[in-house]
């Protein structure tokens, strides 16, 4: 299937491993030009060193979600590189996990700023250029946790939620520009994420980081964690032409493991 990225120009954030890596090198894949950006430079040049190799386009800008000043300027590297912006993919590292009496409110401060702040300031800066040309594609990586709350996820519960509502309100203002707004929500997936809570549950629960994995394999009912190429495929799709009537959605890529019917 010819997905029409070809001419496309995107910018992925927190792309240097995990999910963000897996879109970004989709969307390369597609022949789109993708702008990618993280904290960590080692990491990130890593990235994009492996998007060159698979002959794919690609600019990189050290940068954290967290401070606006830096969600700004990788909108404007990316407008400097190719002359705009078609696609944008919100993304970012999990805030810590935690009970309401474990957080402090610096917690919900930092969280509040990496997880809906970062979120509104792209999509901000992308969408005049969207909007004038009458085409654009925001997809924001959210989680099951905005469907189904986590146990002992209190901050991504309760701010992966403020971000479907944000996507979803700002879906409705821009429809008639040619602007899709959609969130993705990745379940149990291989990545450095998951190992990172299966340590905390294997450290609070006095158990084993298999333990915990097994526990949800278990909930899954396809038996098994998720591979981060398995939601960039449908990220790539929802960035497509072929996606252009799919708005104001969130789609989950669980495994089945979400157990409403909506």
């Amino acid at each position: 299937m010819d997905l029409g990225l070809g001419n496309k120009v995107a910018v992925v954030a927190a792309a240097s491993k995990g999910l963000g890596r897996a879109i970004a090198e989709e969307l390369a894949a597609e022949g789109a030009a993708v702008v990618i950006c993280a904290r960590g430079r080692e990491a990130l040049e890593a990235a994009a060193d492996q998007i060159r190799r698979a002959g794919g386009e690609v600019r990189s800008v050290v940068a954290d979600v967290a401070v606006p000043a830096d969600v700004t300027r990788v909108v404007g590297e990316a407008i400097r590189a190719f002359g705009r912006v078609d696609i944008l993919v919100t993304n970012s590292g999990g805030p810590k996990p935690g009970r309401v009496e474990t957080l402090t409110p610096a917690d919900w401060d930092h969280a509040a700023r990496v997880l809906l702040t970062s979120a509104v300031g792209f999509a901000q800066a992308v969408l005049p250029g969207m909007r004038e040309r009458r085409w654009g594609r925001i997809i924001n990586i959210t989680s099951i946790a905005a469907k189904q709350p986590v146990n002992n996820l209190m901050l991504s519960n309760s701010l992966r939620a403020a971000v479907t509502a944000f996507a979803r309100t700002l879906a409705n203002e821009v429809a008639a520009d040619g602007v899709t707004v959609n969130n993705l929500m990745p379940g149990y997936t291989r990545t450095e994420r998951v190992v990172e809570l299966s340590e905390h549950i294997a450290e609070t629960e006095h158990t084993t980081v298999e333990a915990a994995v097994g526990r949800w394999e278990r909930e899954i009912p396809m038996g098994r964690l998720g591979e981060p190429r398995e939601l960039a495929a449908l990220a790539a799709f929802l960035a497509s032409e072929r996606a252009s009537f799919i708005t104001a959605q969130s789609i989950a890529v669980d495994g089945g493991w979400i157990r409403g019917l909506f």
